[in-house]
């Protein structure tokens, strides 16, 4: 019987690409799932915090183990920017295409376009918080490419890829590369060490 783990969020695409990545092993329960509809307050500074934030939202209010991630694309030339702020990048409703034609703005022309999507995980079990770390180095694509994926995909290019961005690869693709793909496996790593010693997961 898969393994049932409570993740903070109510994005279908995260839950879709994590689902395939971990296979049958797992089934998720979504932030709805567990009854809690309303937003999470995402005011750190950091995807460290803003991860723990939404963990502890759960744990405090729904009395559930659970893990949360937040992603930041850090593009080295706009000092590192839209890091915490990746997700309003162009305002708070968070549009996808906004965001991504206000990246390619502020790059303009410049030749220097290298980034780093970083995704952080944080898990919290037993009031116990655990972190887990995945990066995707690559570059700033200078037009959108592909139908695939969400978010920024369509303009980042991971540079052990072959060129195409993100929004381009199938999820198997994506997977073989993927910041949030990276972070998963530390974090099924560690659940896997706990299964083997006996002692309760998520």
């Amino acid at each position: 019987m898969p393994q049932q783990l409570v993740f903070a969020t109510n994005n279908p695409s995260k839950i879709a690409e994590i689902q395939r990545q971990l296979g049958k092993r797992y089934t998720f329960r979504s932030l709805k799932d567990i009854g809690c509809t309303e937003a999470i307050p995402e005011t750190a500074d950091t995807l460290e915090g803003n991860a723990r934030l939404k963990a502890r939202h759960v744990f405090d209010n729904y009395k559930s183990d659970c893990f949360s991630e937040d992603t930041g694309l850090e593009v080295y030339a706009l000092n590192h920017a839209p890091g915490v702020g990746t997700a309003h990048y162009a305002g708070p409703h968070r549009s996808a295409e906004d965001n991504n034609m206000k990246l390619l703005s502020e790059l303009g022309d410049r030749k220097d376009r290298l980034a780093c999507f970083r995704t952080v995980i944080c898990l919290l079990q037993g009031g116990q918080e655990h972190f887990f770390e995945g990066k995707c180095e690559g570059r700033i694509a200078t037009f959108p490419t592909g139908q695939g994926g969400f978010g920024y995909d369509p303009i980042f290019i991971p540079t052990e890829g072959d060129g195409r961005s993100f929004g381009q690869m199938t999820q198997d693709e994506k997977i073989r590369f993927s910041h949030r793909a990276r972070a998963m496996a530390q974090l099924e790593a560690y659940l896997r060490t706990l299964q083997d010693a006996g002692h309760p997961t998520v």
